[in-house]
């Protein structure tokens, strides 16, 4: 990967206030077709969703994963919880997909970075 795609992988995110939801997730192996459309799906979904700002998004070759996504408000993380298709395929990953899953919100207070720098 090179520098340039790894930048890519960041979410372009206003300053702070803003929410984080954190889906943590241990994925079982099933159905690797049926869980690449839906995830496919729901990326295209939530970026259409009033207040989503964006998503960061890795999984390792054990199928641990672990998902950010950032809105703007409680409201808008509650219009995508509630959102019908979201809710179908999240039902579908507790059933099919996961082995286990954590989700948490929290709400970020800061943010700062910036390139890496190598000691003298």
């Amino acid at each position: 990967m090179s520098a340039s795609d790894s930048a890519s992988r960041f979410a372009d995110l206003p300053a702070p206030p803003y929410y984080a939801v954190i889906f943590s997730s241990q994925r079982n192996g099933q159905d690797e077709a049926g869980y690449a459309v839906a995830a496919e799906r729901m990326v295209e979904l939530v970026g259409r969703q009033p207040g989503f700002l964006g998503f960061e998004s890795t999984r390792d070759g054990d199928g641990f994963g672990i998902t950010v996504a950032y809105f703007d408000s409680e409201q808008s993380i509650r219009a995508w919880r509630d959102q019908a298709e979201h809710a179908a395929a999240r039902d579908l990953g507790h059933r099919r997909w996961y082995q286990r899953f954590e989700q948490r919100v929290a709400i970020v207070h800061r943010a700062y970075g910036g390139p890496r720098r190598d000691a003298d």
